[in-house]
């Protein structure tokens, strides 16, 4: 059974998809509340979350995490343009809508090479005004034509920031991982920052892995955790922002009288470049 995603610019329908066929983007906008899924992501959703329930919760810190860092980013930061690679399908507040409620001149491009999120993208993500949304069809292997297509759309004379949630963890080697990341970094001007969040196996261990490896064998593409050490290792070359590399649940979280919240096995940091 197939269904077409949302139309594309100049009224054409958007790709055909098969809707029979579990997809990971659409499994992850059904953990946050979206809307754009089918019975058979649904399905799947419900399964991961019967072997390991907490996956909502990552979920939910993880979006929390990409709205205090993006708002801090366009507020305190100055920073007026975003890299965002790894898009996954709209839900509510996505990068430019976060952005641009603090700085409406915000520009921001997306990146990723998911022909049913681009087109959903295409239709349901617009800018303010003042500001500037794009989209960009593009694979994280291939740092260098993100950056030569990025560069028509931003001023790389002026800081940006590089956007990266959820989507490293789906490289398995760890150095390769890494090596995309500086890549990405060198062809940013100084002053611009590294925005990144990825499961891992430290709070909840075993459990998670077992998803994960359950995950793996029917979903696409494959999924990796690791460790916070190795997510700091992406920031190698870079200032760190205080908390550093700590649980989404803990990147400055607004004030309570409870304390601290509790840590949820995906890891972030944000890293400015000198």
């Amino acid at each position: 059974m197939t269904a077409h995603v949302p139309t594309e610019p100049g009224g054409q329908p958007g790709p055909a998809i098969d809707i029979t066929v579990p997809c990971s983007p659409r499994i992850w906008n059904y953990w946050l509340g979206g809307k754009d899924n089918y019975e058979v992501d649904r399905a799947v959703g419900d399964q991961f979350f019967e072997i390991y329930p907490a996956i909502v919760p990552i979920a939910k810190h993880s979006r929390g995490f990409l709205s205090r860092a993006v708002t801090y980013l366009a507020g305190e930061a100055g920073v007026r343009q975003f890299l965002d690679i790894g898009t996954g399908l709209p839900t509510h507040d996505n990068t430019h809508q976060i952005a641009q409620r603090t700085a409406p001149d915000a520009h921001i491009v997306y990146v990723d090479n998911d022909p049913v999120v681009l087109a959903h993208a295409r239709a349901l993500l617009t800018s303010s005004p003042e500001g500037a949304t794009h989209y960009i069809d593009a694979d994280l292997h291939d740092p260098e034509l993100i950056l030569e297509r990025a560069a028509k759309l931003l001023d790389f004379e002026r800081p940006v920031a590089l956007c990266m949630l959820n989507i490293l963890g789906h490289i398995e080697d760890t150095a390769e991982a890494t090596d995309i990341v500086r890549r990405l970094m060198a062809g940013l001007p100084s002053g611009s920052y590294l925005v990144t969040a990825d499961g891992t196996n430290v709070v909840t261990g075993e459990a998670f892995e077992r998803a994960i490896a359950v995950w793996n064998q029917v979903g696409r593409p494959t999924y990796h955790l690791r460790n916070p050490e190795q997510i700091k290792g992406f920031f190698e070359g870079l200032e760190l922002l205080e908390p550093g590399v700590v649980s989404c649940s803990r990147w400055r979280p607004a004030e309570n009288p409870f304390g601290e919240p509790a840590e949820v096995d995906e890891f972030c940091a944000v890293g400015r470049k000198p």
